[in-house]
């Protein structure tokens, strides 16, 4: 018996036995190269209308690369996974690609402040949020993806106005007799995740905290992985361990050193706090918002020639600093709030 139920849209859902047979005629086990450049895979895997999920956090680890070409393409009608969504979507909805938006956390820069551009989207309906959730609920809603489960039981948004806001619904637990939460899974059309490294296959390496992109790379119905550099299968091989995303659900492999700028790659890169600080300058209008991608995103044809734009190899080399990693935050924004 159904006790509530959340009024949110229902958005990525599939039927299990339905995602599986999709997975079966669609997703082949063979270990083929599947390198090609960022836009072959951004036109033949994204589609107008998909359902899309980022991988890293906030502004860690971010594919930054494929959201310029997602942009760059002209895609529309996207609905994002605002699952820990920061720069990305901000950047995706100030690019007219996404115009609807099922949240966690967006429409804020973390430490930074919050978004300018993705909320003025939404307050005059250009955005539509379709449905709230927990950050951990997202998780889940992967996880009982990845686990060929229609849903995934939990306690945590009991209570809340998150869950009225959701697509959940709670029902009596058989066992205790108590309320229980079921977060519907959720297979995303189309997942992006940048790693350190991988193989011209797609066993990928990644540094650090994976956040939610185990889950979602077993969620995810395609999925393009962009990396910063790709080594041999020998080098996977010597430490199995180290692969959390294997070949086999990986459908494009894109190099790009630096395609997480301006965010931070775990041990590579820190953030661009200037280039940051510019976007959420220029985001503020409506053309300033133009301004930054008539100049980042149309201004250039590869990614390599916004890097070039943003002071190049000699830029990068200041944010790969090792003195610079270790030194107190010193970017605009932490002033203006106080900090030193």
């Amino acid at each position: 018996m159904i006790l509530q139920e959340g009024k949110g849209e229902l958005v990525g859902w599939h039927d299990p036995d339905e995602n599986r047979k999709w997975v079966e005629a669609n997703k082949p086990r063979e270990m083929t190269d599947k390198t090609m450049p960022v836009d072959e895979a951004v036109k033949r895997f994204v589609r107008d209308g998909d359902f899309l999920a980022m991988g890293g956090f906030g502004h860690v680890r971010v594919s930054m690369s494929a959201i310029y070409e997602m942009i760059r393409q002209r895609k529309k009608n996207l609905i994002m996974a605002g699952k820990t969504a920061v720069h990305d979507v901000d950047l995706l909805i100030g690019g007219g690609c996404v115009d609807r938006i099922e949240v966690a956390y967006a429409f804020a820069h973390e430490l930074r402040g919050l978004s300018p551009g993705g909320r003025r989207a939404v307050e005059e309906g250009r955005v539509k949020v379709v449905g709230e959730i927990s950050n951990a609920g997202y998780q889940w809603r992967f996880l009982a993806a990845q686990m060929g489960l229609p849903f995934m039981p939990t306690r945590a948004m009991l209570g809340t106005d998150t869950l009225k806001h959701s697509s959940a619904k709670v029902i009596q637990d058989p066992f205790s007799g108590k309320p229980i939460c079921l977060l519907p899974a959720a297979y995303p059309d189309i997942a992006v995740i940048h790693v350190p490294r991988c193989d011209k296959y797609g066993n990928c390496q990644i540094d650090g905290t994976m956040v939610e992109d185990f889950e979602l790379a077993r969620a995810a119905r395609r999925l393009i992985i962009t990396t910063e550099e790709i080594i041999t299968n020998d080098q996977i091989r010597e430490k199995p361990w180290f692969t959390k995303i294997p070949f086999y659900l990986v459908d494009a492999v894109v190099e790009q050193r630096y395609g997480s700028h301006p965010c931070q790659m775990p041990l590579q890169y820190f953030f661009d706090e200037e280039h940051i600080g510019e976007w959420l300058s220029l985001s503020k209008t409506d053309d300033g918002t133009k301004q930054y991608m008539d100049k980042y995103v149309y201004g250039t044809e590869h990614f390599d020639d916004y890097i070039g734009l943003i002071g190049g190899e000699a830029k990068m080399r200041e944010l790969v600093d090792v003195e610079f990693l270790r030194r107190p935050m010193t970017a605009p924004w932490l002033k203006a709030k106080g900090g030193e």
